[in-house]
């Protein structure tokens, strides 16, 4: 952060006055640190870089603010009214406080492998953007995390809008779909993945794939939405389930090379998908959430992580 004109103190509460664990919502999983994110577990912070609909991209710093808010540092000169009001909408986006998990919290409140998490965890970062969204799930599939890294920071390296500072926010639709096919065989390296990403671009520029209503329609149940989201070039089933757990839909499970062994590592002894998929059954909607709680328990610390709403647990 290079000038800080603007800070931003936004509440810590779900809507219905759940708790809100700020640090375990920045590390709830692994896209959050793809760029434009970054995670700083030892500074407890999260920054990005934000495309806003009325001002050039800002680089923001979220942390903990005054019990029960976060403060949100902006870099640049000082935001107008109504750049603050997109800003502050952004960051709530982001840190998904819209999602209400009372229910889930209840249900957990006695339950021995989860009842920690009823203290503020599972909410899970999401990005601006469900286009952003769905480019990163895509990045992430059959390949190795080193290479999706890569992938992330060739997308906005080289088509991302840059800010005052320099830092580039995550590229748009127009952006992406503006360059052939062969930028992301070629400098992306994406390698199969290249039409995909082209193909989902130029489609939600030509109004084909209308991806950021995913987000927004609640009254459609979770099958309409997968059904929806494989319909998106290169979105397969664990595409699906990745991306609908970023939305707030947490029916299915993400099962893949690594929640496999991770389930076989935590569980004690390996279990075949429908053994894993019968387990957490009785979460009901909630099946994919507490399975992934349980598989990353251990990526905060216990003596790190706490509520940040000014309560004691």
């Amino acid at each position: 952060m290079t000038g800080v004109a603007t800070e931003l103190q936004i509440p810590l509460r779900g809507p219905k006055g759940e708790p809100v664990d700020l640090m375990r919502t920045f590390m709830s999983h692994g896209v959050a640190d793809l760029k434009p994110g970054r995670v700083d577990e030892t500074e407890r912070a999260y920054t990005t870089t934000l495309a806003l609909p009325r001002a050039q991209p800002r680089t923001i710093r979220i942390s903990a603010g005054r019990p029960g808010f976060a403060r949100v540092e902006v870099d640049g000169r000082k935001l107008g009214q109504q750049a603050a009001l997109d800003l502050t909408e952004a960051v709530r986006l982001i840190l998904n406080l819209d999602e209400d998990l009372s229910e889930f919290y209840a249900l957990v409140a006695n339950d021995p492998d989860l009842s920690w998490a009823a203290a503020g965890s599972g909410r899970m970062l999401r990005t601006p953007t469900v286009f952003e969204a769905a480019v990163k799930t895509i990045c992430t599939t059959n390949v190795a995390w080193s290479a999706t890294v890569r992938m992330v920071n060739a997308l906005v390296d080289n088509l991302g809008e840059s800010g005052a500072s320099g830092a580039r926010a995550f590229p748009t639709a127009e952006a992406m779909a503006s360059v052939p096919e062969t930028f992301y065989r070629e400098t992306v390296r994406a390698g199969y993945r290249s039409a995909y990403l082209h193909a989902l671009a130029s489609g939600v520029v030509a109004g084909e794939f209308e991806i950021e209503e995913l987000g927004l329609q609640a009254d459609l149940p979770d099958d309409e939405i997968a059904s929806r989201l494989l319909a998106l070039p290169g979105i397969g089933p664990y595409g699906a389930a990745h991306l609908m757990m970023l939305l707030g839909r947490h029916s299915r499970l993400i099962l893949d090379s690594w929640t496999r062994p991770k389930y076989a590592k935590v569980n004690g002894r390996k279990a075949g998908d429908a053994t894993v998929q019968r387990r957490f059954r009785r979460y009901g909607r909630y099946s994919g959430l507490a399975f992934w709680l349980y598989l990353t328990r251990d990526w905060v610390p216990t003596s790190q992580s706490r509520p940040d709403d000014g309560r004691s647990y």
